[in-house]
């Protein structure tokens, strides 16, 4: 049996989109636009989405990967609990992963959205524990800018 271990990383994604903080807080808060930038990819099909956008609610992504993607058949779980919402601001939440049931990671992310003359300035910050050797920071870090830029392409950009 493996000895447990932990890895722990912090990350600081910013990224600017040529819309306003209501715009990109809309795209965090709405059930189904979420989804369609957060769960949706190109590599793996959402069997589950949902999401209850209120301090104390909670999100529950579970997908499936494609053929051709580094865990073909695999299930990826993401379930998160939204800490603090500050409309238009902020959003905070804490999020764990699992694939195929397996925990691998627990993490605290900060969206913090600041508004500029072109749109806004989001500022993405993941505070990460991996467990047992798990994928860390590098590939979280990743797939956090894909996201990021799938939302830029819900936004329009």
């Amino acid at each position: 049996m493996q000895e447990p271990t932990v890895t722990h990383s912090t990350f600081v994604i910013e990224k600017s989109y040529a819309a306003g903080p209501e715009r990109v807080f809309a795209a965090f808060a709405d059930p189904a636009r979420k989804r369609k930038w957060y769960g949706e990819s190109a590599g793996r099909d959402v069997l589950e989405y949902s999401s209850d956008f209120r301090v104390g609610g909670s999100e529950r992504t579970l997908s499936k990967f494609k053929e051709g993607t580094p865990f073909p058949g695999a299930t990826l779980t993401a379930e998160s609990t939204f800490l603090d919402i500050v409309e238009k601001r902020r959003i905070v939440f804490a999020y764990t992963m699992s694939m195929d049931g397996r925990r691998f990671s627990t993490s605290l992310a900060t969206v913090e959205l600041l508004p500029t003359a072109k749109g806004t300035d989001l500022i993405f910050t993941d505070q990460s524990a991996f467990f047992e050797g798990s994928d860390g920071a590098q590939m979280r870090e990743a797939g956090w800018r894909k996201l990021l830029d799938n939302l830029g392409n819900e936004l329009g950009q």
